[in-house]
């Protein structure tokens, strides 16, 4: 580092050296460096599972404020509802891709289908999605869409504007997940840590197998 230093003030002094280039560069390094780590959840026995998974939601929108273009949350979102999917089916019932592909075009029904069902998952509720909504129930499936706890609102009207809010299930995505969780654990604190290991564990394999960022992956602290 003394090295460097050194280098960069010899560089300014002969007017070669740009420092807020220099500076900039080095941030950016930093932002890449610290968005290479995985996701850290928290298993404070003292708060609920909705508030774990709300942190890590939260820790999702920071990186993706530090650098322009990602999606983190999006893809957070995506494959731990595919995670809890495999997990309370079989896994092979469930397929799963990559955040960046798009349901159209590929024929399909939604971010998942399972059964007569379409299962869309979005951080930003539009009315896009409603009309692929409408497109399942004019199909005769039924349409359930995912998203954020303060985005259930927005999903909810957009769905009676479009006259189908009788017709669609919307869940948040800690509820979604906090439940079966509890359900699964038997109400028990040991086998409660059990069956969010196997969720966790669920969520990384598809990770593995689907994208490019691994670290996308979701680490456990105690």
């Amino acid at each position: 580092m003394r090295q460097y230093v050194a280098l960069m003030n010899e560089l300014h002094e002969e007017g070669l050296a740009d420092l807020n280039a220099i500076e900039s560069h080095w941030i950016q390094e930093v932002r890449r460096f610290l968005a290479g780590k995985p996701f850290r959840l928290n298993r404070d026995p003292n708060q609920s599972l909705r508030s774990v998974i709300s942190k890590l939601f939260e820790q999702a929108f920071r990186r993706q404020r530090s650098a322009e273009g990602r999606t983190d949350a999006g893809a957070l979102l995506q494959h731990l509802v595919g995670a809890k999917l495999a997990c309370a089916l079989r896994p092979e019932v469930v397929k799963h891709h990559s955040y960046a592909t798009a349901d159209i075009g590929t024929g399909r029904a939604g971010d998942f289908a399972v059964g007569d069902t379409a299962i869309h998952v979005t951080t930003a509720p539009s009315e896009a999605v409603i009309k692929r909504c409408q497109g399942n129930l004019a199909a005769a499936l039924r349409p359930v869409l995912i998203t954020l706890e303060n985005k259930t609102s927005a999903a909810f009207t957009l769905a009676d504007n479009a006259g189908i809010k009788a017709r669609i299930d919307i869940f948040d995505i800690e509820q979604f997940l906090a439940l079966n969780i509890l359900e699964w654990g038997g109400f028990r604190s040991g086998r409660r840590q059990t069956a969010l290991n196997g969720l966790l564990d669920e969520y990384n394999r598809i990770v593995e197998e689907n994208e490019t960022d691994h670290s996308l992956k979701i680490e456990s602290s105690a």
